[in-house]
């Protein structure tokens, strides 16, 4: 190795043409490897035609009947819940979250909130849709909508307004 001097530690110039040959190659592996998405369709396999085997008619297979998925029963004391109020009637939102505590819900917060939101409306992240729809059920309110920002995507979210009678 040679020595030090102001400009740092000279490498070998072998070393250096053989890290840029590494990089190069691993470039090309990568673009020879890298998959181009395809354009979905799949080759064929032939197979030979079926020979008969006897002349009586074979009845057709029936369809298998269609399953529907049941719906996972939501439950309550593990759905975290906000309640805001947007009104001008003091301690709605408290009394509101009492009322979801004795359905079962689990309320981590009540408190005021700052905006216009055109009629009392529960909000729910995408997975908690059917909670959501329950949860307004449960207290009254007709309005059921996705969550919005800065709503918290791992709960619902009431939103209380005039038009809420408790």
């Amino acid at each position: 190795m040679r020595a030090r001097d102001d400009r740092g530690v000279a490498f070998p110039s072998p070393l250096v043409i053989l890290s840029i040959i590494a990089v190069a190659m691993a470039g090309i592996a990568y673009v020879t490897t890298m998959d181009r998405g395809g354009d979905g369709k799949m080759e064929s396999v032939s197979q030979p035609a079926p020979s008969p085997t006897s002349s009586s008619p074979t009845a057709d297979p029936e369809p298998a009947p269609v399953v529907k998925k049941k719906p996972k029963k939501v439950v309550k004391g593990k759905v975290y819940v906000e309640v805001y109020n947007n009104s001008n009637i003091s301690g709605l939102a408290g009394s509101t979250a009492s009322k979801a505590q004795s359905f079962g819900w689990q309320v981590v917060a009540s408190d005021n909130w700052h905006g216009t939101i055109p009629a009392s409306t529960v909000y729910y992240p995408a997975r908690l849709k059917a909670a959501g729809k329950l949860l307004a059920k449960d207290l009254g309110i007709a309005r059921v909508i996705p969550a919005v920002d800065p709503m918290g995507g791992d709960r619902l979210t009431v939103i209380l307004t005039p038009d809420y009678t408790s």
